[in-house]
């Protein structure tokens, strides 16, 4: 999917096609990335463009368990610092995939990431969706919820995103590093109390949230970035179809939206079986 997205015009003014659009590199490209489907990558990376030796690119592996560690943040303040230093003739490259919200973790002060990484926990084992998990990860973050765009300004920025939720909402995969967050303090303060760890917050979180913007994001303030959609799981369900079609068979995707906890949607899904019969139809007449 990268290779099919990307590629490096050098004829002429050196450009970053991205999916057709043309990004002009008017001084320095920048490569950022974190998620899991990034590792896979790297060996295509190594092999085919950018990590030779003496390479300038950095590997940090860290949130093991899927949860925010010292490695995280470590990777995580590179990121920030680098992005800091961008001038409007830098154009910033970032790669986004699921698991980037644990792998990205700074606290806005006076938060530490061992209190954030406790509070992940506790709304992770209370049940709580991915979504509900990363519109509280971002409203505690400077670099989530569209503040890795924020610092990045006003460099061009550019991210490739490979979605892990359903309806591919680029403010909640991987928590919107790069995109304007459609929610605000209230949502966030509304999850903690739906899940009643409202009163059992830790100071410095308290009084970050007291301080929080009680708006969203203003999309113009994003004018600088182009996210674009590289993989998800409707692009992976249209594939198939195209695939299949293309075998001789008559297709239909019965649903992009199936989410939950797997253990309840399998014995609900179970459950039906008896009530439904889907059939693949051959055009030939074979069933």
């Amino acid at each position: 999917m990268l290779k099919r997205a990307l590629k490096l015009q050098k004829d002429g003014c050196p450009q970053l096609l991205v999916k057709g659009r043309a990004f002009p590199v008017k001084r320095n490209l920048y490569l950022v990335g974190f998620g899991k489907a990034w590792c896979d990558c790297l060996s295509y990376l190594t092999r085919e463009m950018l990590l030779k030796p003496h390479s300038k690119i950095q590997v940090i592996e860290g949130a093991k368990n899927n949860l925010p560690d010292a490695e995280a943040l470590k990777g995580a303040l590179a990121i920030q610092e680098l992005a800091e230093g961008l001038t409007a003739d830098d154009l910033l490259l970032v790669l986004i995939s699921g698991g980037g919200s644990a792998l990205l973790p700074a606290p806005i002060p006076p938060i530490l990431l061992k209190e954030k990484e406790k509070l992940t926990k506790m709304l992770a084992s209370q049940g709580a969706a991915i979504q509900e998990l990363n519109v509280v990860r971002k409203t505690l973050s400077l670099l989530k919820g569209g503040g890795l765009a924020r610092l990045s300004y006003p460099a061009q920025v550019v991210s490739l995103i490979l979605s892990d939720v359903i309806g591919d909402p680029l403010d909640i995969i991987a928590s919107g590093p790069t995109a304007a967050s459609s929610h605000t303090v209230q949502d966030c303060l509304q999850i903690l109390t739906k899940y009643n760890l409202l009163h059992s917050l830790p100071k410095s979180v308290e009084t970050v949230l007291s301080s929080s913007p009680t708006k969203p994001t203003a999309p113009e303030d994003f004018s600088h970035v182009c996210n674009i959609i590289i993989g998800s799981n409707r692009l992976a369900l249209d594939e198939a179809k195209r695939q299949a079609e293309g075998l001789g068979y008559t297709t239909l995707v019965l649903s992009a939206a199936v989410c939950g906890d797997v253990g309840r949607v399998a014995i609900a899904q179970n459950s039906d079986r008896g009530r439904c019969t889907f059939t693949v139809q051959h055009k030939d007449g074979d069933s």
